[in-house]
């Protein structure tokens, strides 16, 4: 069976390195596919889930991701994340209130900078919880 080696990682630590048998991610042009041997790509990815189904067990392992960088070689895919939180360490609570202090954010905002933020934050949040209801039907 082919595999292909996986590397998930953010500013603040390494979220996952392993053997995988296939990889899905947020590409900046739709849903990216990655198997064994892919052709060589470097793209921009935009926030969400990356869906890791792990050589060892067939589990699927899920990572958030805020963005980001993806590079795949054909036996290597590196994920350079702006942000990264692994699956279940994801907190819809937090995730829901984060995402209210960004619409209050927006509309509050008294110059175009202070609302592209919020909008950015607001845009992430948003792709956290599609993230946990995602992880939520897996489970």
């Amino acid at each position: 069976m082919a595999t292909i080696h996986v590397d998930v990682v953010s500013a603040e630590e390494s979220i996952f390195s392993g053997e995988a048998k296939f990889v899905a991610l947020p590409g900046e042009n739709g849903e990216l596919g990655i198997l064994p041997k892919h052709t060589p790509l470097i793209t921009r990815i935009k926030a969400g889930a990356v869906r890791i189904q792990r050589a060892d067990n067939g589990e699927e392992e899920f990572v958030f991701v805020a963005g980001g960088i993806l590079e795949v070689q054909p036996n290597n895919v590196t994920v350079l994340a702006d942000t990264a939180i692994r699956g279940k360490d994801l907190d819809e609570a937090k995730a829901n209130e984060a995402k209210k202090l960004a619409e209050e954010a927006m509309k509050n905002a008294k110059s175009d900078i202070d609302l592209a933020a919020a909008q950015g934050e607001f845009a992430a949040m948003a792709a956290q919880l599609a993230a946990i209801q995602k992880l939520r039907k897996q489970r």
